[in-house]
């Protein structure tokens, strides 16, 4: 799957390292260069994209990830690619696969594109360039699926990766790649209030620490990791509360520790 280009066939990681070393502005720029068929389709089968996803996949090159999404799954996509050469490459090859109406594309840069309509995205960039996407990212809706290959997110720690061996690969020393997923997570730090009851919520990503207090003593406390709106119960030890993020509350979708089902949290 072609990036964001300097035109260039393929270059070497340890040389993009170096440039942008040498000339920080450089990291705005991608080396154009193609993923195989098969990791392609591998990274749309961890993301389990359905033909009801809209896909946006960042720096499209040749347009073939978001192709094969409405060819082989049915979803709708959007390309967006900074040259313009690839774009109209794009284009003739979504006419060409028959799949013109679902696959689209767009010159324009990535850092000023619209991202919210996503429901997948999909990347092939430079760890800079995904550290600086990262905050646009983590806005998207939550439940949103992000696959990134080969680079991940720094701290933010991928819910799933996944090795795919490629024996022809001409960047890097592996002859793999390494596709990362995440599901973007719903905003949940801070307190919540249903009643007398208190729920303070501490998250760092997709992982969070919930403390559930009444009339100022604690009567709870668990941790556990986000599912884009839900906030399962943890597996093992004593029955907590399973949560679902609707926007303004936090809903009890399986009551315990004294809060029933139906139960509504709203921030206070």
């Amino acid at each position: 799957m072609p990036r964001r280009s300097l035109a260039l066939a393929a270059v070497a990681f340890a040389s993009a390292t170096a440039l942008a070393q040498s000339d920080p502005t450089w990291v705005e720029e991608v080396p154009f260069i193609t993923t195989p068929d098969h990791v392609t389709l591998a990274m749309l089968e961890l993301a389990q994209v359905r033909a009801d996803d809209h896909l946006i996949d960042l720096g499209s090159g040749d347009g073939r990830i978001v192709i094969t999404a409405a060819k082989r799954f049915g979803a709708s996509g959007l390309g967006l690619e900074i040259v313009p050469d690839l774009v109209a490459k794009s284009e003739r090859h979504a006419r060409q696969a028959g799949v013109a109406e679902r696959a689209q594309f767009r010159v324009q840069d990535l850092f000023e594109a619209d991202l919210s309509p996503a429901t997948v995205v999909t990347m092939y960039l430079l760890p800079d360039v995904n550290l600086k996407l990262r905050p646009r990212l983590l806005a998207l809706a939550p439940g949103t699926r992000i696959v990134s290959h080969d680079w991940d997110l720094g701290d933010w720690a991928p819910d799933r990766t996944v090795t795919v061996e490629v024996p022809d690969k001409a960047v890097g020393r592996e002859k793999l790649s390494r596709l990362h997923l995440w599901q973007v997570p719903a905003p949940v730090h801070g307190q919540w209030c249903a009643g007398a009851s208190t729920l303070q919520i501490a998250q760092t990503f997709q992982r969070f620490e919930a403390r559930l207090e009444a009339t100022g003593s604690v009567r709870h406390a668990w941790s556990g990791r986000i599912r884009g709106k839900a906030l399962p119960a943890p597996v093992g030890g004593a029955v907590r509360p399973a949560l679902t993020w609707e926007g303004e509350a936090l809903a009890v979708a399986a009551g315990a520790a004294g809060v029933p089902a139906g139960t509504r949290f709203v921030r206070c």
